[in-house]
């Protein structure tokens, strides 16, 4: 077919989740809506079915609204919860201050993101009480004042906050009258490493805001935002509609989302995505040459590994993000996802060993 271009089968693609393809009966649903005309700007029945099978899943009533990306998804829904002159506390590697190119602060109107520390890209709650009880001899005009805390559930570097600490956290946030806002581009992920139900992961636990991610775990291009209390979303469908994200074929965000969510299957896709990661990790660990830098919880292997085996790896068509040198090693991340199958980590493996001897 001219123009169509070659998918090449032998590659091994463990660069991201973003790079895996679109769960085929997600793909199954979007094809149904395709197929018959619907009612535009979310005024159509699976916007409607969203709704209530997020109710479900939660265990209570909830306001859902789909978006794109899950930049807008974060940085609409604290556009809701910190004013212009606000600032949102998160952790200094999250993704919101590495990789959103001031998204955040843009919609929030020149609000501000404070940044904490913590191992394992997670902070304490004692570390964002420790923050917020700075005493400034300045008087507080002078300073933005803490409207929101965000947290990433699972972190940059695949660790998980327990329910326990994000209950903490959310008492050191309530007592200061600010809302929790979670970042959960791989949410479906850390449920399932907590062996959690959704509602004890997010609001049961003191979450105010959920930006969930499904992009990552197959489906096409698909998140939203959750206000586990309605009353707080009042005016969030102007924001994104003003932010660009209120599709007019909007069923083609909901269809994509209400299949991923039904019996499970979000669940199901994200337990295939650590059940891989955790046989890549242990595989590695058994090589001399490859060291573990992070305990393996969600679906991502962070490895320090000989500089000289990269190059092998790119001619076997092994694709993987790399960074920073030390003394003749180099980091890599590997990144396995819904679809990724034992036999491919298999060959990896095969690969590695192949290389390392």
């Amino acid at each position: 077919m001219i123009g169509q271009p070659k998918l090449d089968e032998d590659i091994i693609n463990f660069a991201s989740d973003n790079t895996s393809g679109v769960d085929l009966e997600i793909f199954s649903v979007v094809e149904q809506a395709a197929k018959s005309s619907a009612m535009p700007y979310g005024d159509d029945v699976f916007t409607s079915k969203l709704q209530t099978i997020a109710n479900e899943i939660f265990e209570k009533r909830v306001s859902i609204f789909p978006v794109a990306t899950g930049s807008a998804a974060n940085a609409l829904a604290l556009s809701v919860v910190c004013p212009p002159y606000g600032s949102v506390y998160c952790h200094r590697e999250s993704h919101l201050e590495e990789d959103e190119c001031a998204a955040p602060e843009f919609y929030m109107g020149g609000g501000k993101l404070s940044l904490l520390s913590g191992e394992k890209a997670k902070f304490s709650a004692e570390s964002l009480k420790a923050k917020l009880e700075v005493k400034s001899p300045a008087p507080p005009i002078h300073h933005s004042p803490a409207a929101a805390v965000s947290i990433t559930q699972a972190t940059e570097v695949g660790s998980v906050y327990s329910t326990d600490e994000i209950a903490a956290i959310s008492d050191v946030a309530t007592y200061h009258k600010l809302s929790l806002h979670m970042d959960g581009a791989r949410i479906a992920n850390a449920i399932v490493s907590l062996r959690v139900t959704p509602a004890e992961a997010t609001w049961k636990a003191g979450v105010d805001v959920l930006s969930l991610g499904a992009t990552k775990n197959g489906v096409f291009a698909a998140e939203a935002v959750i206000f586990f209390d309605p009353e707080k979303a009042a005016d969030f469908e102007f924001r994104r509609k003003r932010g660009g994200h209120l599709l007019s074929k909007h069923r083609f965000l909901s269809s994509q989302l209400l299949p991923y969510l039904e019996k499970n299957k979000w669940l199901r896709l994200a337990e295939n995505a650590n059940l891989r990661a955790q046989q890549l990790g242990k595989g590695l660990q058994k090589l001399p040459q490859f060291n573990i830098l992070h305990e393996v919880e969600t679906n991502m292997v962070f490895v320090k590994m000989p500089a000289s085996l990269v190059e092998g790896f790119k001619k076997k068509n092994c694709l993987f993000y790399t960074w920073g040198q030390d003394e003749g090693y180099i980091f890599g991340r590997l990144v396995t996802s819904f679809n990724t199958t034992k036999k491919e980590v298999n060959r990896f493996l095969g690969i590695a060993s192949q290389l390392a001897n």
